[in-house]
């Protein structure tokens, strides 16, 4: 298991993301925003800019955190967090993801993340086989490109679990497909990271970790990995069990008044250092 983490949870500005990054001695590090610009919508000189300073950083890119397929499809009332990207309509999804499997070319990175469309309720049969539909439209794409398109559990989409996630990836056998688990999400619509991981297992290829202690109301707040309800100590010696050998990327989440981002993720990738040594026994 590697470390790596989405660059605008410690900073909007990449070479600030990237001097934490260094500290922890992180190879890869996961886009999303850019200066405030999200991936999929930076222009030519945005990416270019971070090529440069990746390179001079001696730091790769592990996984585009893009928003293709974050868009309507069952007419759900509310829609998730975009992350500086404008919503593409459906007709634009298809075009959105070949220009992000090209910006995944400039940089090298082997996965692309996908969703499943705003959550309307329930994954019925019928809202399984519609996505099962775009995903096989999309597949073609990657293939192309020869880079994996990773399907995240999001709870504001209609894949949000570590089931639901196990649900649709079974039913489509393409090394072009994998999962991107994360335990956070599911935790949001009450599944435990345990049961998600143990359901997702055979198809996950990238994992995001982020931890959070649900309140009396039943909403959530992000706190630092490892002091929340999620179990990771526990969580990461089923990942290390399964034969996981890839990264394990930081979304921080957590929000620490009187702390900068940067130091609020200094201590969750602190955190996930000796967890990470606990359940690996230092291997």
């Amino acid at each position: 298991m590697r470390l790596s983490v989405i660059t605008d949870e410690i900073a909007d500005a990449l070479q600030t993301a990237l001097q934490v990054v260094r500290e922890f001695g992180i190879e890869r590090v996961e886009l999303r925003t850019l200066w405030g610009v999200n991936i999929a919508q930076a222009d030519e000189a945005t990416l270019r800019r971070a090529k440069s300073l990746l390179q001079e950083s001696g730091i790769g890119v592990c996984a585009l955190a893009t928003p293709v397929f974050k868009t309507d499809l069952f007419g759900a009332r509310e829609r998730g967090p975009m992350h500086a990207a404008q919503e593409a309509d459906l007709a634009t999804q298809l075009p959105l993801l070949q220009h992000c499997l090209e910006v995944a070319a400039l940089f090298d990175a082997p996965l692309v993340r996908i969703f499943a469309f705003w959550r309307a309720g329930d994954l019925t049969p019928e809202r399984e086989t519609q996505i099962l539909g775009w995903l096989e439209r999309a597949i073609p794409y990657a293939e192309r490109a020869g880079v994996v398109l990773g399907l995240e559990n999001e709870h504001s989409c209609q894949v949000g679990t570590g089931a639901e996630l196990a649900r649709v990836l079974s039913q489509l056998n393409s090394p072009y497909l994998a999962g991107v688990w994360d335990p956070g999400n599911a935790l949001v619509l009450g599944e435990s990271a345990q049961a998600g991981f143990d359901a997702a297992q055979p198809y996950v290829r990238h994992i995001h970790i982020k931890d959070a202690i649900r309140q009396p109301d039943g909403s959530l707040r992000w706190v630092v990995v490892g002091q929340g309800d999620i179990g990771y100590r526990d969580h990461f010696q089923q990942i290390a069990a399964s034969g996981y050998r890839g990264y394990l990327s930081l979304e921080t989440h957590a929000r620490i008044e009187g702390l900068s981002q940067a130091e609020v993720s200094r201590q969750c990738l602190q955190a996930m250092q000796h967890l990470i040594e606990q359940a690996t026994g230092g291997n």
